[in-house]
């Protein structure tokens, strides 16, 4: 399954690094793969350990109401909050639901699908799959299973779930390559800023989140008007004042921490 591109794949702009949640990502063949299938339910268990999730520009919207959105590491990646420690997704219950009415963003959703660059054929993607992932299976492993499970090929032929898990990765790849645009504007007005914050549980408990940047937002202000004007065309200013809104949802994670707490009491 191909897709035309010709910009960095997330693998590229990571070092090479496996992307966030993928362990063993194939590419989708018939002759390989022509017996799997997807699990056709939600589980979100495979992030439970986010705390930082990748978003792009055209779901800030929806995602700036339940989580802060901040940027990561020398790229400047966006990224949405999700956790107050390390390794701790407050947003995923014990079952693997996203909790509600939460946006649950595209990076999870698309998974356990991906986009990569094909080898042998430079400037191209090819849809692949984590085989890693518990909702992959093999229908003639297990052809009893009671889980409803969508084909990914039917004969030679794509499946329609195949072809709908394509769109989703072709879609999500372009709005990434469009907020790296975004992302490398607003860096070269110089107004991301080291930032970290400070966050009081309920219970007195204080944590310090570091290792992140922001939106400078006295030197955005502060931005002739050339300056502004160039950001607007390049459609960031979306992205910067999602961003700078977003700050308000650092009490949605209080909160959040705070309903995992009660549930852990409950449970003891």
């Amino acid at each position: 399954m191909m897709a035309e591109s010709g910009a960095k794949t997330e693998t590229a702009a990571a070092d090479a690094a496996m992307p966030l949640f993928y362990s063993r990502p194939e590419a989708l063949n018939p002759a390989r793969h022509g017996s799997l299938g997807l699990i056709a339910r939600s589980d979100f268990s495979f992030a439970r350990s986010a705390h930082a999730i990748p978003v792009v520009t055209s779901e800030m919207p929806a995602a700036m109401r339940s989580y802060p959105i901040v940027f990561i590491g020398a790229a400047k990646a966006p990224v949405i909050i999700t956790g107050v420690r390390q390794n701790e997704n407050l947003f995923i219950d014990a079952d693997g639901r996203w909790a509600a009415p939460h946006y649950v963003p595209a990076y999870v959703r698309r998974y356990p699908f991906i986009l990569a660059e094909d080898a042998s054929a430079p400037g191209r993607l090819t849809l692949c799959v984590d085989r890693a992932s518990e909702r992959v299976v093999d229908q003639l492993m297990a052809p009893f299973r009671e889980d409803k499970v969508a084909s990914f090929f039917n004969g030679a032929e794509a499946t329609e779930a195949t072809k709908q898990a394509l769109a989703f990765c072709d879609q999500f790849q372009i709005d990434f390559r469009a907020t790296r645009v975004m992302i490398d504007r607003i860096d070269a007005h110089g107004l991301f800023a080291p930032r970290q914050s400070k966050v009081t549980l309920e219970g007195g408990e204080v944590l310090n989140l570091t290792d992140f940047q922001v939106i400078d937002e006295p030197a955005f202000n502060k931005l002739s008007d050339e300056a502004f004007l160039d950001l607007r065309r390049s459609g960031a200013l979306g992205l910067l004042y999602c961003h700078l809104a977003s700050t308000n949802s650092w009490t949605s994670l209080v909160h959040q921490a705070s309903l995992r707490k009660a549930d852990g009491a409950k449970g003891a």
